[in-house]
């Protein structure tokens, strides 16, 4: 460690109400690395380099920022400083373009008009300089994601950094496009530059890091170079215990079509079309898989098939019987689970007791209720036995939901939806702001699930799930389904490429 270095974070503490986001935390920066910080949602990696933006203000502690104490009052602050972040979610103007969202706010109406010429030209140079293919006449909103990535690092690049901080950068790219970033994260550094990669993936922080902090519960558990430590040794470092890289499976032919889905159709929320034709069958005893970058149609047919989103056209037929059009509670009452993508929208009800909770689709069924009054001691008994069975960390079953983790919240609704003794499960991102010990655990008993008879889809946008666990991947692109393959890693590239509408070239890659 260098005397004086880059970046030095020391004693950082910052709270929001009750909850501590980082506790205490001490961390040094090199110039000319590229120092990723890994851990689960929640962890306080993104806070912890917010206040490093200027978009948060610590409540104790100092940052040294090239030897001098720096307090950013805002990110305007920060990028003066030549600090820039580019954020998981993006902060971009969709209906401008590229060259105006970069010039936003920079000066008056005159000067901006006057010297988009030259910021058309920096875009362009910046651009073929770095690889990163940005036009910078095009409309944002009609990029891709991964476009609308790249016009976010270009935007930090535009004003001129030092350190760079990526958040969660890979979260919506295609194996082909997260293999480019990782690229660029190399060629800026060569450049001079100083990177923070923000990930809790532990794979693409083996591929690029020199050094590796882990975060867990606010603070920094340790740092160390990438040469000195391998994936299950920061994975321990997540969670502070052993965790089972590899999951066992026990491979058996599926039975009968359990779901059938045939040539649906329906809008988004908006009004626009979002799923297209879309045909699949699921059996008994088999997990598939939908793979897609976010936005292309996934949200919408999982609220599609659950009774939360009108179907245009198209059936939707669960153990023989057409439930299309039926209202969610009349295809909860067919043995149809669903974990759902949003818990706090669509899964919990933030006020309401964990035990209130495991009750809300059979708050009228025996033997929780009888004579419309609710049977207090079963419902106790009930939520109990599924705090202990899926460690759901709580003070006991009369505690609101709100005020648990992320994680034990959707710890709770998986098993709410197990408990009701499905046929058929529908999952849309299982294991969303969950550590890895707590992916473990619902992965398997998905695999058991899988085991004992049911029929379960998985829309995921973490390939490594995908794989973990699927019996077949079908990937969706633009609302269709562009291909089927099995869950094997030696075709990742044809996989990214379906993900990225590329079908031909997949074909060629298969």
């Amino acid at each position: 460690m260098s005397a004086k270095p880059f970046l030095r974070i020391d004693n950082i503490r910052k709270r929001f109400g009750p909850i501590i986001a980082s506790d205490g935390v001490s961390l040094e920066i090199e110039e000319g690395e590229i120092h990723s910080l890994l851990g689960e949602n929640g962890a306080g990696k993104s806070v912890l380099m917010s206040m490093i933006c200027g978009m948060v203000r610590p409540d104790e502690g100092e940052i040294v920022y090239k030897g001098q104490s720096v307090r950013f009052a805002s990110p305007r602050d920060a990028i003066r400083q030549r600090i820039g972040m580019v954020h998981q979610h993006f902060m971009l103007v969709p209906n401008l373009t590229v060259a105006e969202n970069y010039i936003l706010g920079q000066g008056s109406a005159l000067s901006v008009i006057s010297d988009i010429d030259k910021v058309h030209r920096k875009i362009r140079a910046l651009s073929e300089r770095y690889a990163l293919d940005v036009r910078p006449d095009a409309i944002v909103e009609d990029l891709s994601v991964g476009e609308q990535q790249r016009v976010e690092i270009l935007k930090v690049l535009f004003h001129g950094i030092d350190l760079l901080i990526l958040d969660e950068p890979t979260a919506v790219l295609t194996p082909q496009e997260t293999d480019r970033l990782l690229s660029l994260m190399g060629d800026l550094v060569k450049d001079g530059k100083t990177v923070v990669f923000i990930s809790h993936k532990l794979d693409e922080v083996m591929r690029v890091s020199n050094r590796i902090s882990v975060m867990r519960d606010g603070r920094v558990v340790n740092t160390v170079r990438v040469g000195e430590t391998n994936a299950r040794e920061l994975a321990r470092m997540m969670v502070g215990r052993e965790v089972r890289m590899e999951l066992p499976r026990s491979p058996k032919p599926p039975g009968r079509i359990v779901l059938s889905v045939e040539n649906l159709t329906c809008r988004a929320e908006t009004g626009l079309p979002a799923v297209r034709g879309v045909s699949l069958d699921v059996r008994a005893g088999e997990i598939v898989g939908i793979a897609g970058v976010s936005g292309n149609g996934q949200t919408e047919l999982s609220l599609a098939l659950s009774g939360l989103l009108p179907v245009d056209s198209g059936r939707v037929v669960l153990n023989g019987n057409d439930i299309t059009g039926l209202d969610p509670a009349e295809i909860n009452a067919r043995r149809f689970s669903h974990i759902p993508e949003d818990r706090h929208k669509h899964g919990i009800v933030l006020p309401l007791s964990l035990s209130e909770n495991t009750i809300l689709q059979r708050y009228d069924q025996k033997p929780f209720a009888t004579g419309g009054m609710l049977n207090r001691k079963v419902i106790g008994e009930h939520t109990r036995d599924l705090i202990k069975r899926f460690r759901v960390k709580s003070r006991d079953e009369n505690q609101p939901i709100a005020a648990l983790s992320g994680g034990n919240q959707q710890k709770l609704v998986v098993a709410r939806e197990l408990a009701r003794d499905p046929d058929f499960i529908l999952v849309n991102q299982l294991a969303r702001g969950i550590d890895i010990g707590a992916m473990e655990f619902v992965m398997e008993e998905m695999l058991r699930q899988r085991d004992s008879g049911r029929a379960i889809l998985l829309i995921s946008t973490e390939l490594e799930e995908l794989f973990a666990i699927c019996d077949r991947i079908v990937v969706m692109f633009h609302g269709e389904i562009l291909g089927e393959l099995p869950p094997d890693r030696a075709r990742l590239d044809e996989l990214g490429l379906l993900m990225a509408g590329n079908k031909e070239q997949a074909a060629l890659a298969g």
